[in-house]
């Protein structure tokens, strides 16, 4: 078959379906409520750093929200990608779509398309709940509000990639959910209580501590919004030090391109397999 081209108008018709469909996923919705609300109810108790020292005013308030961060962000993007062709193919309508004189490729980015944009819809209200609790304590200093805003939306990207993987994957909706779920427990649970197992059992080096950090996304974020806040690293233990003294200046734009590869590869790969496989 010759190569064909992506078009856009097809492309941007998919995404429009694509977003329709993603933004009547309940779920979606209730991740991002639940966000705003916790930050909402964070902001009014006044709760303190929660641990990262080297913050004040706006900073330590905003840096409470990273825990729940951690929580809901991956959850979005999960639940979505791994609904976006999995949801479809049980249905028939993949078939349906592919029956229709568009490429793979026009119906894989299309609906990654539509799909970032819902995730992209559900973080705005939820940081949009947030930022009016937070409002009067930032005292005109909106940088870090904005930084973690921005970090969270690659996460979420990273998400929702990890989602289309397994959605490529699965031929059933309820399959995909169930593996989106398992992988953020993983995610979760292993990034801070496996590392503890790990240095309490292995006692490793803090650079082999690191990069064991580092191969997960959820942790690269952690540092990257602790680091955004101007807190210090210290906290972490002799790994946030091995980081600092190991990137100096340059740890902002290690953790940044470390995100970003993990959205290129994660699309990528599952481009791939839906490219390859079968309906």
């Amino acid at each position: 078959m010759p190569h064909r081209t992506l078009e856009w108008s097809s492309l941007w018709t998919i995404a429009q379906r694509e977003l329709g469909e993603a933004l009547r996923n309940k779920w979606l919705w209730f991740y991002a409520v639940a966000f705003g609300g916790l930050a909402l109810a964070l902001s009014q108790a006044g709760v303190a750093s929660a641990g990262y020292a080297g913050l004040g005013g706006f900073g330590r308030t905003a840096a409470s929200l990273i825990n729940a961060l951690l929580l809901f962000v991956p959850l979005m993007g999960l639940s979505v990608g791994a609904g976006a062709l999995a949801a479809d193919r049980e249905r028939g309508t993949l078939l349906y779509l592919l029956a229709q004189p568009v490429s793979r490729a026009e119906v894989f980015w299309g609906k990654a398309l539509g799909a970032a944009l819902a995730v992209l819809t559900a973080l705005a209200l939820g940081f949009g709940l947030a930022g009016l609790g937070l409002a009067p304590t930032a005292a005109g200093n909106v940088a870090p509000f904005l930084g973690l805003a921005a970090y969270s939306l690659l996460l979420a990207f990273v998400s929702l990639g990890l989602g289309f993987i397994l959605s490529a994957l699965t031929k059933r909706a309820a399959t995909a959910s169930g593996a989106a779920l398992l992988l953020w427990l993983g995610l979760v649970f292993a990034g801070d209580l496996g590392l503890i197992g790990t240095a309490l059992t292995l006692r490793p080096t803090p650079a082999v501590l690191l990069t064991l950090l580092l191969a997960n996304p959820l942790q690269v974020f952690k540092l990257a919004a602790i680091y955004s806040l101007r807190a210090t690293l210290d906290t972490l233990g002799a790994v946030g030090q091995y980081a600092t003294y190991r990137f100096a200046d340059q740890l902002p734009l290690v953790l940044l391109a470390l995100l970003l590869a993990w959205i290129v590869v994660s699309f990528g790969l599952a481009a791939l397999l839906f490219q390859r496989r079968a309906l």
